[in-house]
């Protein structure tokens, strides 16, 4: 798990690097495919990755102020823009954005968790399979186990306990929900997809909160 910003910085360059690399290798017809984003295809949860990435403090509260302070209608309509521009821009955007250190104004890890959790939100509806590193993984398992808006994770996770099978992670107390760490973690961020890998006690509790 990343000790401070440095490292994390270290793993947000990596998988940012990765998707860039998965991006790189798809056809048209995969960048037109649906993302796990609800609407999205890959192109635009891949514009909205980089559109993350290049974001700054000033340019976010200027975004929000033109869209009436409504964060989602902001997220959407940033993603949707920049996916008007070829896939090879967008390729080319993210991959410099591989030593950069700009933010919106949110912690560090919320940087990691946006690539890491797209990434999958990418290669999973196209059967890509390339996991990010194990500790980018547990550090956004950590991060989203309390995360309140816009992901959510806090009220899915309420009373029950999530442990790894794949990473030394254990999270929670109550009924279990056992699987792969990243699929723990794309049910936990509210993707019915992560479902399909998970087992245990809890799991009827987690599903009917994803419906």
């Amino acid at each position: 798990m990343a000790k401070n910003d440095a490292d994390t910085w270290k793993l947000i360059h990596i998988e940012r690097g990765a998707v860039a690399d998965t991006l790189a290798g798809l056809n048209s017809d995969q960048w037109a495919a649906a993302s796990l984003c609800g609407g999205w295809s890959i192109h635009i949860a891949a514009a909205h990755v980089v559109a993350g990435a290049e974001q700054t403090p000033g340019r976010f509260f200027g975004h929000l102020a033109s869209n009436a302070f409504r964060f989602n209608v902001m997220i959407d309509r940033d993603a949707r823009a920049l996916a008007a521009r070829p896939a090879t821009e967008i390729i080319e955007r993210l991959r410099a954005t591989t030593s950069t250190t700009n933010h919106p104004p949110a912690p560090v890890i919320t940087m990691l968790g946006e690539v890491v959790v797209h990434s999958e939100d990418i290669r999973r509806p196209l059967g890509i399979i390339d996991k990010p590193a194990p500790e980018a993984v547990v550090a956004c398992l950590d991060m989203f186990w309390s995360a309140g808006f816009p992901v959510g994770g806090k009220r899915r996770v309420a009373g029950l306990q999530f442990r790894a099978t794949d990473l030394d992670w254990t999270h929670g107390a109550g009924a279990e929900v056992t699987g792969p760490g990243m699929s723990l973690l794309m049910a936990m961020t509210g993707r019915r997809a992560g479902l399909e890998d998970l087992a245990g006690p809890g799991l009827a509790t987690l599903s009917a909160r994803l419906t």
